[in-house]
C-alpha cells in the first residue's frame, strides 16, 4: 500500500524543478499546463513559494527560482563535499593534477573541494572558494553541458586551456543524474596534459560522485 503524500506540497516541489530547468522562467499559463492544474491552483502554489523566496516573479510575470534556493543549496555544500573528497583524492594521485570539485552558484563557478598530488614536483595551487564566470574554464564549462541534453557521440568532458590562467589546461565533467545539483568534477594542470589518458578518469570520477550521492 503507498505511503500517504501530501498532493500540495508535491505540486509546489514539482513546480520549483519546472523552474529550476527554466533559465527564462515560466509563465503561469506554461506551469498550469505542465502540471494539468488550473491557472487558480498554480496562483496558490506561487503566492506560497515567493511568501518563503523559493520563487519570484520578474516584470513580466514570469516566475523564477527565488534567491531562497541558493541558502539551501549552500547547506548541501558540505555533503558534495564529503561525497567527493575520496574520489578527488584518488583522482588527483592518479593523474598527478590538482583535481576539484565545482558547483554553479547562480552565474558562477564556485569551488567547494580541492585536492592536489602528493607525488608531483609541482602542480597548480588552485583555492577552495575560488570563483570564476560558468561560460569560462572546464569546470564551468561542464557544468553548462549538463545542463542540456547529453550528445551520445560527443567526449564526455570538456577540455579547455589558458581561459582562467595563462598555461594552464583544465578538464572537467559534469555530475549528472543528481535531481538539485549542478556541479562538475575536473583536474587542471600547467604544461602538456595527456588528454586521452586525463578525460576518461574525470569523466569516471564524476559518475562515482554522482553514485555516492545516488
Amino acid at each position: 500500500m503507498p505511503a500517504e503524500t501530501s498532493q500540495t506540497l508535491d505540486r509546489g516541489l514539482t513546480v520549483l524543478e519546472l523552474l529550476a530547468d527554466a533559465p527564462d522562467g515560466l509563465s503561469i499559463t506554461e506551469l498550469a499546463a505542465s502540471l494539468g492544474v488550473s491557472r487558480t491552483v498554480v496562483y496558490r502554489l506561487v503566492n506560497t513559494l515567493e511568501l518563503h523566496r523559493l520563487v519570484r516573479r520578474d516584470s513580466e510575470g514570469r516566475a523564477r527560482l527565488g534567491l531562497a534556493v541558493l541558502h539551501y543549496s549552500r547547506r548541501v555544500q558540505p555533503t558534495l563535499r564529503d561525497a567527493a573528497l575520496p574520489v578527488l583524492r584518488s583522482l588527483a594521485e592518479d593523474t598527478g593534477a590538482t583535481a576539484h570539485l565545482t558547483v554553479a552558484d547562480g552565474d558562477e563557478a564556485l569551488a567547494i573541494a580541492v585536492i592536489e598530488p602528493s607525488w608531483t614536483d609541482f602542480h597548480v595551487s588552485y583555492r577552495m572558494g575560488s570563483r570564476h564566470a560558468l561560460d569560462q574554464g572546464a569546470a564551468g564549462k561542464a557544468i553548462l553541458a549538463g545542463r542540456r541534453k547529453p550528445d551520445p557521440a560527443g567526449r564526455p568532458f570538456v577540455i579547455t586551456a589558458g581561459e582562467l590562467q595563462a598555461g594552464a589546461q583544465g578538464v572537467s565533467s559534469p555530475v549528472l543524474g543528481v535531481p538539485g545539483v549542478e556541479a562538475s568534477i575536473g583536474v587542471v594542470v600547467l604544461g602538456k596534459l595527456d588528454r586521452d589518458f586525463v578525460g576518461p578518469r574525470v569523466a569516471r570520477a564524476a559518475v562515482e560522485v554522482a553514485k555516492r550521492l545516488a
